[in-house]
């Protein structure tokens, strides 16, 4: 049984963590942090409910697709030679 080679899943829970951090840290909360209105609602409101619910969703496509189990590639018990070429 063969299985496909995949990011460690360590290094990618602390990848996304840190990008949590990074979105939630001082320069990116300053970038939006302006006086201006997108439908009423201040800028920087509407970074906040739309990056975190949108973190939560790449999180979650990221475990949907671990939790899949790659196909299953079988191999013949038997050795069989390649067909031979008729010229």
């Amino acid at each position: 049984m063969k299985t496909r080679s995949t990011l460690p899943l360590h290094e990618a829970w602390v990848i996304f963590f840190f990008l949590g951090v990074v979105m939630l840290n001082y320069p990116f909360l300053h970038i939006f942090n302006k006086d201006l209105l997108i439908f009423g609602i201040p800028l920087i409101l509407v970074y906040l409910l739309v990056g975190w619910p949108l973190s939560i969703l790449v999180v979650y496509f990221f475990s949907v697709y671990l939790g899949k189990e790659p196909p299953e590639i079988e191999e013949s018990s038997t050795s069989e030679s390649p067909p031979e070429e008729k010229q």
